[in-house]
């Protein structure tokens, strides 16, 4: 019955009573399957109330001239005073446009932890495998304090790697005051420190391939690059699709703390991206925070959109990575 309501067409008011109860028993029934869960899932829920939800309540701070005796209800509406004010300012326009480009850098090494997942996977020994995968999952665990530090040790016009480029007759190479090079450092750094701790994600999904298909691929006389391209790949393509959707939804969020601990006020006209430009006009300059909370709001509208975008986009080519 249920199924001849998409062979006739158009269903009865009689046929859509009798789908809305079978989704209804079907719902309880999925519930009562996982009932077990949902104690787990209280935490994860209260986190996101509390640390997402919550403070959504301080968004109107954009559009009020905000004074802290006065609080956030008593203080006076602005209107968009704000956002007309951000909109003129141009080094608003270079923090965004640097965001920008410095996220899209950073999209080339999207790919290193698919890489890397597929290389730990080709090899044999799982004893050595589970080594390397420590190895390179404990940069994860260093904070940018800590990979700042190293960096300018290395890099700087005294460091390390001047020293030794001085000490072969070669002229020192300004990796932290050079605009360009510093992004590209950027990028370096953070595939270094990330893509061990991603390439879990694609591991778990590579586990959950079906070995007769390499077997046979391999019967069929596939060398480890085939396997890895035909196999390997498209098996996991829904985990790519779902991690880039989210990497193209982050684009605009930068990387504070990695720009903060690396950047310094040589390179700011090519690494100061928005969230460093609110801690700067917010804690460096004579506090405004409703003008600071317009940025951050601005920046939020670009993300969900570009969010939507990407999401819309993969969801044409791959349907079960659609997230929303």
């Amino acid at each position: 019955m249920v199924d001849s309501v998409f062979v006739r067409g158009k269903p009865s008011k009689e046929e859509k009573a009798l789908m809305k109860q079978f989704k209804r028993k079907k719902l309880i029934k999925e519930i009562r399957r996982y009932r077990s869960l949902y104690p787990i899932m209280i935490f994860g829920v209260v986190f996101f109330i509390i640390f997402a939800y919550m403070p959504m309540y301080g968004i109107q701070l954009a559009f009020k001239d905000y004074t802290f005796g006065r609080g956030v209800s008593g203080s006076p509406w602005a209107g968009l005073a704000h956002f007309q004010r951000l909109f003129a300012r141009q080094e608003f326009w270079s923090a965004f446009l640097n965001t920008f480009i410095i996220s899209m850098i950073k999209l080339l090494g999207f790919p290193a932890p698919i890489i890397l997942a597929i290389l730990l996977n080709e090899i044999t020994s799982r004893r050595y495998t589970k080594s390397m995968q420590v190895i390179y999952t404990l940069p994860h665990f260093l904070s940018w304090i800590t990979i700042g530090g190293i960096m300018k040790r290395l890099l700087s016009s005294s460091g390390t790697i001047n020293s030794l480029l001085a000490s072969l007759g070669n002229s020192p190479v300004a990796f932290l005051s050079n605009g360009d090079i510093f992004r590209f450092l950027l990028l370096f750094t953070d595939m270094w420190k990330e893509s061990g701790w991603s390439c879990i994600i694609y591991m778990a999904a590579i586990a959950g391939i079906d070995p007769t298909l390499y077997e046979s691929a391999t019967l069929d006389g596939a060398n480890r690059l085939q396997r890895a391209w035909n196999i390997t790949i498209p098996s996991i393509r829904t985990t790519i699709s779902v991690l880039f959707i989210l990497a193209i939804g982050g684009i605009m969020g930068g990387n504070f703390d990695q720009i903060f601990n690396l950047y310094n006020p040589t390179v700011y006209s090519k690494a100061d991206i928005i969230p460093t430009y609110i801690y700067r006009i917010t804690f460096e300059q004579a506090p405004n925070y409703g003008f600071s909370t317009a940025v951050g709001l601005f920046q939020g509208v670009i993300n969900a959109a570009m969010l939507f975008g990407a999401n819309f986009i993969v969801g044409k080519m791959d349907s079960d990575a659609k997230m929303i």
